[in-house]
């Protein structure tokens, strides 16, 4: 078997590996070890197997556990960016609806609610939904990345909001606008929240 590093350097960052991340399962660690050796899954699970043949390492595993559902996924630490989503979109409307245009300087708290709700939540929703930030997801975006879309996109899911509503009974009004944009806030993250549950499901298999 050849390797770009020596086997010595190899061997030595899979158990630096083992030692700092805790990996509980071989495919765990596979998933980690990938991201700093250029070998492929087989090369790195065989050369697993061997170290632990030979008792170089040893992965503890963890007793099978039940399958977590989602409403006590959505429980965890891993979903809090989910409930910040809900409860900001849920604030931002109820000002807007509370707090009327001439009452000052309450005002101004609408408008920098406004701002947020109209030029970051959709599209990060929806970042969240096509780009897991989550681990062994091979999706991550660093913060500036996902900030720049979410801007991005944000401006592109109102104006299409705002074209389709035109052509609604409704009409191009706040109210529908406000509503319309918080419904689909709320859509685009769960769906990400679905989606992030379902890789954490299948890397804890």
């Amino acid at each position: 078997m050849s390797f770009s590093l020596s086997e010595s350097d190899v061997i030595h960052t899979i158990v630096e590996t083992i030692r700092k991340e805790h990996p509980q399962s071989t495919k765990l660690l596979v998933l980690l070890l990938k991201e700093k050796l250029m070998l492929s899954e087989k090369q790195i699970t065989n050369l697993i197997l061997k170290l632990q043949e030979e008792g170089v390492i040893e992965l503890e595993q963890s007793p099978p556990s039940p399958s977590q559902k989602f409403t006590s996924f959505l429980k965890t630490s891993e979903a809090c960016w989910y409930w910040m989503i809900v409860v900001i979109t849920f604030v931002a409307a109820t000002i807007f609806f509370a707090i009327p245009e001439h009452a000052y300087p309450w005002v101004y708290l609408r408008y920098v609610l406004s701002t947020f709700f109209v030029l970051w939540l959709p599209g990060y929703s929806l970042t969240k939904t096509l780009f897991l930030d989550y681990p062994f997801s091979g999706k991550n975006l660093d913060l500036v990345e996902r900030l720049g879309l979410s801007i991005g996109l944000s401006l592109a899911i109102v104006s299409i909001i705002g074209l389709l509503l035109n052509y609604t009974p409704w009409g191009l009004r706040l109210t529908p606008i406000v509503l319309s944009l918080s419904a689909l806030t709320i859509i685009l993250a769960t769906i990400g929240a679905i989606r992030e549950y379902q890789v954490h499901m299948s890397s804890s298999d």
